[in-house]
């Protein structure tokens, strides 16, 4: 009979390995892989990058060799079944004589979906599935939302006092020489919490801010993790009239990974962020004072396969987010002040939802603590099955 606890234990390290691919594996999902054989050794491991091409399951093969025959791989996500980049990885398994698939979870890409397993158990191997089914689907959530309908799995981040404040009034706001040089002022939550932030851009393709947030604040929004990417995280700036100064540090380090969606182009000035390295696309206009519509910029960012968008925007960005229904996930940081005052920007401004029947509605809410400050996590959709 086989061993939870032991089973348990190989799929925490296939887990670990597969967290290995975060920033690195997008717009395919992170995958790791092991292979134990019938005296309990590892004999094989693979973690997926997409640069790599091949998969996880393949590497732990390669690695083990003959080893593999009569075997167990834990793995945490459905091995596939089909021909993509490369073959199926559910034919390998076979041909190298694995007896038992232990893996977390199905594949939410329609094209595995189960098949995979099945092709598996057609070839008289034994398979199980479901064990830290919860931790896997975190770890790919933003790939079974892009998979299943090519847009990006989006996340709302904002960081604010307890009473849901994210900045003093505007005259009150640090200019952008005090942000710059990261004063106290700057800022409402300390430093690890910030800390905290720059793994959440990491694990994200893209980050979204409003041009006021720009023309205020004078931001990088750079991926200051430490750790490696495959691509340059996204810098999209909503910008209806593209009022994004050419001195301001976006434009100024700009390098193809700097997008401006705006609904009016003034030629002159297009072609002057252009040549500075800042791409600009025109969508559609959502509302009277020409802000582009969000559910158009999804799509434009699904198009640029982006798997995961970051939104930390300001008040009116954040309201046009949650308005739309975009939102997937929150983060939402809080350090132990109160600001108060009607004129304070809060989280979301815009005309607020009518009721609370009306209202975002968010669950499985997680708590995390940074040294005073807190954070709250939650899901506003079921990325999979929404």
């Amino acid at each position: 009979m086989p061993d939870h606890n032991i089973d348990e234990s190989f799929l925490r390290q296939a887990l670990d390995l597969a967290a290995q691919g975060i920033g690195l594996t997008s717009p395919n999902p992170c995958v790791g892989a092991v292979i134990v054989d019938a005296n309990g050794a590892i004999v094989g491991t693979g973690s997926h990058t997409y640069e790599g091409l091949k998969h996880a399951e393949i590497l732990a093969i390669e690695q083990a060799g003959e080893k593999a025959r009569g075997a167990t791989l834990y793995i945490n996500l459905e091995p596939c079944c089909h021909q993509g980049r490369t073959p199926p990885c559910a034919d390998a398994l076979i041909a190298a004589g694995i007896i038992r698939v232990v893996a977390c979870m199905q594949d939410p890409n329609p094209l595995v979906s189960g098949q995979g397993f099945g092709r598996l158990r057609s070839a008289g191997i034994n398979v199980s599935s479901g064990l830290l089914e919860e931790q896997a689907k975190t770890l790919n959530e933003a790939f079974a939302k892009y998979i299943r309908h090519h847009i990006p799995f989006v996340t709302l981040k904002a960081a604010m006092t307890l009473d849901g404040k994210i900045a003093p009034p505007p005259n009150q706001s640090p200019n952008p020489a005090a942000r710059a040089a990261g004063t106290h002022a700057a800022w409402i939550t300390g430093e690890s919490a910030r800390a905290h932030v720059q793994q959440l851009r990491h694990q994200n393709d893209a980050i979204l801010v409003g041009v006021g947030t720009v023309i205020a604040d004078d931001p990088l929004l750079t991926d200051r993790s430490g750790r490696t990417r495959r691509r340059p995280l996204l810098r999209v700036v909503l910008d209806s009239r593209l009022r994004l100064p050419p001195d301001s540090r976006l434009a100024k380090t700009a390098h193809d990974d700097v997008l401006v969606l705006c609904s009016f182009a003034e030629e002159r000035k297009k072609k002057q962020l252009l040549k500075l390295g800042v791409r600009v696309e025109q969508l559609p206009s959502a509302t009277s004072d020409g802000h582009p519509d969000v559910t158009a910029v999804v799509r434009c960012l699904g198009e640029l396969e982006i798997t995961s968008l970051m939104i930390e925007g300001g008040a009116m960005v954040n309201w046009a987010a949650l308005s739309a229904r975009i939102v997937d996930k929150v983060f939402l940081y809080y350090a132990p002040r109160i600001l108060a005052g009607t004129a304070s920007v809060p989280l979301a401004a815009g005309t607020g939802f009518p009721g609370m029947g009306d209202a975002a509605c968010v669950k499985s809410t997680r708590l995390h603590h940074f040294g005073e400050d807190f954070a709250i996590e939650g899901y506003l959709t079921d990325p999979y099955t929404s």
